[in-house]
């Protein structure tokens, strides 16, 4: 049972209703079946109020009869659409249905970015399927198979995450004219807070120790803002040659000492990260914005794509909220392992998979440690867009024999680490200008 809600239904039907005219549906039923549709011959008085009409067609009551007798259930005559006066159920665009029994979902749950829908018919298969599959024990105590999943369940998200903008950092960062200090010691500040790790206090104190430069510890923090305002662009939309394998995790901060969450996608192949997102919730929504950020350079997936996570249900609904707003070109199943041992085939196939993006995330925290949580999720962010570029671009890696994992040509022209965060800087101002071009264009 304690699984059960890591499980994600499929899509369900989507019945859309189409309005129609009566005025123009009578002349073409007489024209392509023969047949004349007239008013309905009464024997008695109707009691029909006088106003009602067929929310489909919007027939006027000759054209309405009482189909149940006194419980009140209307018939159209023109389009053949039952229906009660009190309820139009015609009023809303479409009706989600069940794909097992095509019973109408109910509406049963709000939640602050989506709505939960239930298929309350006991006599659908896909919950008598499931209630075979319920422990004895557990059906012969009260309410004991609500421990299980067993309903068909979807969930209809409120906020479109596909229309948010990927790009947003903090607005108040720091300018770049320099009075005084100069872009050295901007670069000495991201080298030893960034590369080494070292906390903002500590980086001013080695400033002051090694160089003799006198700079505050905010000044540090300031200069990193500034810094990931500039790069962020560069590293986001730099073509990484993805392959056919991404794996991705999600992993725990603390923004003022209230837990928040770091997602990251890499690529197997390459071990680039390729898309990366903090939020304050461990939803759905900011999984997409992570996953949008992994899919920006693709057109449509490679062949034999692979999508490598944990048991978490994050994934697949993003992966069906995908489909369902490209359609087959963004079309993908999750692969999923699941626990820490490998208790299925499945599991112990991927199991490396799923290393790689946990031992990105140890190295993540050694970064953040020192930091002792964040203040903002501002300051969360701009940390996490300078530790993805020095990931990407400046670490050496084991993987490539201590090498970069992705060589530009313009940071081979420096030999010191912080000449390249100067040039990297530089990259990401010119990304910048291309992209302020490109909507002119």
């Amino acid at each position: 049972p304690k699984y059960q809600k890591f499980k994600v239904d499929r899509l369900p039907k989507i019945v859309y209703y189409e309005k129609w005219d009566y005025r123009e549906y009578i002349p073409y039923l007489e024209w392509r079946y023969g047949k004349k549709i007239k008013p309905v011959a009464r024997r008695k008085e109707c009691d029909i109020p006088d106003d009602c009409t067929c929310p489909r067609c919007n027939a006027p009551k000759p054209y309405l009869y009482k189909n149940n007798g006194s419980k009140g259930q209307v018939l159209c005559k023109v389009c053949s659409t039952a229906f009660s006066p009190e309820e139009n159920r015609f009023a809303k665009p479409f009706t989600l249905r069940c794909p097992y029994c095509s019973h109408a979902l109910v509406r049963k749950k709000e939640r602050k970015q989506f709505a939960v829908h239930k298929c309350v018919n006991l006599q659908c298969p896909y919950y008598l399927h499931n209630l075979q599959k319920v422990d004895k024990e557990d059906l012969a105590q009260d309410y004991g198979k609500n421990k299980y999943k067993l309903h068909y369940i979807y969930r209809e998200f409120t906020v479109d995450f596909f229309r948010m903008d990927l790009n947003s950092l903090p607005k108040n960062a720091s300018s770049l004219k320099f009075t005084k200090h100069s872009a050295h010691v901007m670069s000495l500040c991201l080298t030893m807070r960034v590369n080494l790790g070292l906390s903002l206090r500590k980086t001013a104190q080695a400033l002051k120790d090694l160089y003799g430069i006198q700079i505050s510890h905010q000044q540090v923090a300031n200069y990193c803002k500034t810094a990931a305002l500039c790069v962020k662009p560069f590293v986001d939309n730099y073509d990484y040659k993805t392959g056919s394998t991404f794996t991705a995790d999600e992993t725990y901060i603390k923004v003022r000492g209230i837990k928040g969450y770091v997602w990251l996608i890499m690529d197997a192949a390459k071990r680039s990260i390729i898309g990366y997102q903090t939020s304050d919730n461990r939803g759905v929504g900011p999984c997409i914005l992570a996953m949008r950020m992994a899919f920006r350079n693709l057109k449509k997936l490679p062949e034999h794509f692979r999508f490598i996570a944990d048991g978490y249900s994050a994934y697949p609904l993003a992966a069906q909220q995908f489909y369902n707003e490209y359609g087959d070109d963004f079309k993908f199943e999750v692969t999923q392992v699941l626990g820490l041992s490998n208790g299925d085939a499945v599991s112990a196939e991927f199991r490396p998979y799923k290393q790689m993006i946990e031992r990105v995330n140890r190295t993540y925290k050694a970064s953040y440690r020192p930091t002792n949580g964040f203040d903002s999720y501002d300051g969360a962010n701009y940390d996490l867009a300078l530790w993805v570029a020095y990931y990407n671009f400046l670490r050496p890696h084991k993987h490539t024999r201590f090498d970069v994992l992705n060589k530009v040509d313009a940071l081979e022209n420096a030999d010191t680490m912080p000449g390249k965060w100067q040039l990297l800087i530089f990259l990401g101002q010119q990304t910048i200008l291309n992209l302020q071009k490109q909507p002119a264009a």
